[in-house]
């Protein structure tokens, strides 16, 4: 199969679009951007396709009714700006949908609804049992209620968990440009890449910030398309206005081919929705056995802890060279580990007790970071 026929099959999708894709420059919505959104997405529906829409949106249109000029740099006005313009997005979206008798569901998460256990098979089964009913979901960070500690950040990364957690088929993010490119589209030279099959393909590639009515560019967009295609999920980055021809299949955009298989839902969940708060410094032999081997990871092949953690929290491995090569969900606090370090398991069992002979991080609870 050639690599963009997999948007052809895809049975489920789905399509992330940002603020500056739905938005006047004024901040307010832009009603004919939404249409020819919502007719594109209809049209992909008649054809069998399942669609799951991310949409930002919520902060840009309530900055108008709130008098705001651009996007509040603090949090509370940005929730502010959220609570006012979620109910003008959501109302948007209906009406455009229902023009062509469809029903849409508005689904609003945080980070603790696809980072722990309960609340994911929470939603897993709203959207399961949205599309089980033929009801489109739209989906949006719940900007009202996160603090800066629980957010995605962007819905981008978002759009990347969502389509883990709804087993889709491949993942569309659109905005204002119209792909990745090898260095700064502005100048002269510029290329577009058409298919990135490996990480090493955008290591060089400029990285844009997000203009003024949103919190993602490129950067997010790259991280979206790491995590998707390292859970087995293909992911094209693309302008608003060539939704349809992504969905077709044709060469528009910039397609990622999936670079890994489909992963247990804790272990995405482990890679990318935590934040290590510690590291440990393995040896050259930890390294392998762990990389390699797949086995957990012993007291006798750590040189080096750093940070503050308990038991339970995710630390990152390091190599010695400083690079982190998996995270872990670790099994003693920070105060212990110096006294276990380089040490078999039965030496401190037979110091310390029975309770000491087990791993530092047992391999269940250990997931590589690709370099991507």
């Amino acid at each position: 199969m050639e690599l963009r026929e997999v948007m052809t099959v895809a049975r489920r999708v789905v399509v992330k679009v940002g603020s500056s894709s739905l938005t006047t420059r004024e901040g307010g919505i832009d009603d004919a951007r939404v249409t020819d959104l919502v007719d594109t997405l209809v049209t992909a529906r008649n054809r069998g396709v399942e669609i799951v829409l991310v949409s930002s949106g919520a902060i840009a249109a309530g900055l108008a009714p709130l008098g705001l000029k651009r996007r509040p740099r603090d949090l509370a006005r940005q929730q502010a700006a959220a609570s006012v313009g979620q109910g003008l997005l959501i109302h948007r979206y209906t009406d455009a949908f229902a023009r062509h008798r469809v029903l849409v569901g508005q689904v609003l998460l945080t980070l603790d609804d696809v980072t722990r256990r309960g609340h994911y098979r929470n939603a897993y089964r709203t959207f399961a049992k949205l599309l089980e009913l033929d009801v489109l979901p739209v989906v949006n960070e719940n900007d009202t209620v996160a603090t800066t500690e629980i957010r995605f950040g962007d819905n981008d990364r978002l759009a990347a968990l969502v389509a883990h957690l709804v087993h889709a088929d491949a993942l569309v993010l659109l905005s204002d440009i119209d792909g990745v490119y090898d260095r700064d589209p502005r100048r002269l030279g510029a290329q577009r890449l058409s298919v990135v099959r490996s990480g090493a393909e955008v290591e060089h590639v400029s990285l844009r910030a997000g203009g003024d009515l949103g919190s993602g560019g490129m950067t997010t967009k790259l991280e979206a398309a790491r995590i998707a295609t390292g859970a087995g999920i293909p992911a094209v980055v693309a302008h608003a206005q060539a939704v349809a021809a992504v969905l077709a299949g044709e060469p528009v955009g910039t397609l990622f081919a999936a670079t890994g298989k489909r992963r247990a839902t804790r272990l995405l969940w482990l890679a990318h929705a935590t934040e290590a708060k510690g590291r440990l410094v393995l040896d050259e032999g930890a390294v392998r056995a762990v990389t390699t081997r797949g086995t957990s990871l012993l007291p006798a092949g750590v040189v080096a802890v750093q940070g503050t953690f308990v038991a339970g929290d995710p630390v990152d491995l390091l190599d010695e060279a400083g690079s982190a090569i998996a995270r872990g969900l670790v099994n003693y606090d920070a105060a212990e580990m110096p006294a276990l370090l380089g040490r078999s398991t039965k030496a401190l069992a037979a110091e310390f007790g029975d309770s000491y002979e087990r791993e530092l991080v047992h391999r269940d609870d250990l997931v590589l970071l690709h370099q991507w």
